[in-house]
């Protein structure tokens, strides 16, 4: 039978793997399990099967979910788009957010922030293929967003999250990625303390791997196709 538990052991055996041919070490990398559209049931499933760290897109379906597995210690990240006037309950609720691609929005996280949560972790959302139906900051507009970013309080900026437009290309994903991790080897020559490449879904993580990925987002691939109304944030 086909279980979230073993599709979990199955992606994180594709970790294993494409890590160490590579020559990384597989504990570099975090895997974060796409649950948006997914019930509690299907996240508590994979909390037993070893998963801590899960992704959603909507706040409002996220809180839900974390009231109903409160029993649970579990790690969430916030991926989707995130407009400036629906902040408050992401800065409140979420230990990270991938999807910052305005300092309007890390302004209202930061000052958001409930004091007692600690400090929120975020990603730069870069926009590497230029569609326009996808949100991220342009490449050439990433560097000073990282650095406006990482002087706000209550906010530590990590590092930098992609959603290249899907191809089977495999050279062409690797040449996306490789593009990200160069930015962030280039924000850290400018000072900045950044370690994360938040990049590979179900069908690059992969690719995603052999260029540096430290956080690969993945949802299909442990609970299965979502309905074909949700616009995916992994593959």
């Amino acid at each position: 039978m086909d279980t979230v538990e073993k599709r979990l052991q199955a992606v994180k055996f594709r970790i294993q793997t494409a890590a160490r041919a590579s020559g990384r070490d597989p504990r570099e990398i975090v895997l974060v399990a796409v649950s948006k559209t997914f019930p509690p049931e299907a996240i508590r499933a994979a909390h037993g099967a070893g998963q801590r760290d899960f992704g959603e897109s909507y706040a409002q379906e996220a809180i839900a979910k974390m009231e109903a597995l409160r029993d649970l210690d579990l790690h969430w990240h916030f991926i989707g788009p995130l407009q400036s006037n629906k902040t408050r309950p992401v800065a409140e609720r979420f230990d990270w957010v991938h999807s910052v691609d305005r300092v309007k929005v890390a302004e209202r996280l930061s000052a958001q922030r409930p004091e007692g949560r600690g400090r929120l972790q975020v990603c730069i959302q870069v926009n590497l293929s230029g569609e326009s139906t996808k949100s991220g900051v342009p490449l050439a507009e990433a560097k000073p967003l990282a650095h406006a970013v990482a002087a706000l309080p209550r906010l530590t900026l990590r590092g930098l999250m992609t959603l290249p437009e899907p191809t089977e290309d495999e050279a062409l994903q690797r040449q996306r990625f490789d593009a990200l991790a160069a930015l962030l080897d280039e924000l850290r020559d400018e000072g900045l303390t950044v370690d994360t490449l938040s990049m590979g879904m179900s069908d690059d993580l992969e690719a995603a791997i052999a260029s540096g990925s430290t956080m690969v987002r993945v949802g299909t691939a442990i609970f299965g196709a979502r309905p074909k109304t949700t616009t995916a944030l992994d593959g």
